[in-house]
């Protein structure tokens, strides 16, 4: 019995160590997403985000991928920076959700500077081993 015991244990242990890994590999990702977002890096965003995501800001705007990208190529979505106080990813099946807390920073399209603490809630799933944002939503705090 106690073999028995110490088998499923070691068993569970694993699998919550696995767990807990990818749940870090998709938090640090959406860490990088942030600063691919302030350097305009397209092809690392263009990788990340799932042709069919809907990013929900807190003011109720809604954009695709396309709509995104094509914004912060335009200036009308200009972050200068994004500080994460809090990130938390837990992994469910092949999806992993990240709540977090930050301050986003930037410049509207007049140049005029925003400042918005938000805290919001980022769904990744995995497709074809590669983790993939399918949704964003935020909210003001």
């Amino acid at each position: 019995m106690k073999k028995i015991l110490l088998v499923v244990f070691v068993f569970a242990s694993i699998i919550s160590f696995c767990q807990s890994k990818e749940a870090d590999v998709v938090n640090q990702l959406h860490k990088k997403k942030f600063g691919w977002m302030i350097h305009k890096k397209y092809d690392s965003l263009h990788l990340v985000l799932d042709p069919q995501i809907r990013f929900i800001h807190s003011n109720g705007w809604i954009q695709s991928k396309t709509e995104m990208i094509d914004d912060l190529k335009s200036g009308k979505l200009n972050y200068t920076t994004i500080n994460i106080s809090e990130s938390n990813a837990k992994l469910y099946n092949n999806t992993v959700v990240v709540i977090g807390k930050g301050t986003f920073k930037g410049l509207m399209p007049d140049k005029s500077e925003f400042n918005i603490n938000l805290l919001y809630t980022e769904v990744y799933v995995k497709i074809k081993k590669q983790w993939r944002l399918v949704s964003r939503q935020a909210t003001k705090i």
